[in-house]
């Protein structure tokens, strides 16, 4: 399998358009599902495709350190990005000195919520904070990477993750609380 996508690749950079299709076809449909996590689905198709338009004409950028997958998968999250920030979502520096900084492992849930409900939850929350918890907790991401792709301090980063899941939290305890009565 590696060996066929390092082909595939290598017919990219020569702009065999066969090759691009299979690649497409290969990682569309994971790049979709990627871009819908941050826009709506008419929103996440351009996204998608202007990705790997992106991704097509920096091929060459491609180095084989990484995963095909994952340098495209960067790409359109950066896309998705890019779509948000043009629709005026701010990162603003937060002033982190009023906040009460607890425990990272104190953040539990009751074994009955569903990792669908937690979705649901996340989407919920504003969406300066959702898209750090979600590069975060769905991507891996850490703070220095979202500080980098934000292009806000990592301090910054930490603070809207802090929120989002004390936010998070609370919707997951308030849905617990009523399915409980």
């Amino acid at each position: 399998m590696q060996k066929l996508e390092t082909k595939l690749i290598k017919l990219c950079k020569k702009g065999n358009d066969v090759a691009q299709m299979q690649v497409y076809d290969k990682y569309s449909q994971a790049m979709y599902t990627v871009a819908c996590r941050y826009l709506n689905e008419e929103d996440a198709k351009d996204a998608m495709q202007e990705g790997f338009l992106k991704a097509f004409r920096h091929i060459d950028s491609y180095k084989p350190e990484a995963t095909f997958g994952a340098w495209l998968k960067r790409i359109i999250i950066n896309q998705c990005l890019d779509v948000l920030k043009k629709n005026k979502l701010e990162f603003e520096a937060v002033e982190v000195s009023e906040l009460q900084i607890s425990n990272e492992d104190d953040w539990q849930f009751d074994i009955s919520i569903t990792k669908q409900e937690i979705l649901c939850a996340i989407e919920q929350i504003t969406e300066k904070h959702r898209v750090v918890v979600k590069l975060y907790l769905l991507e891996g991401y850490d703070h220095e990477e979202i500080s980098d792709i934000l292009e806000i301090p990592v301090k910054t980063s930490r603070t809207h993750l802090r929120r989002g899941k004390l936010k998070l939290q609370d919707l997951l305890k308030q849905k617990y609380n009523e399915a409980r009565y």
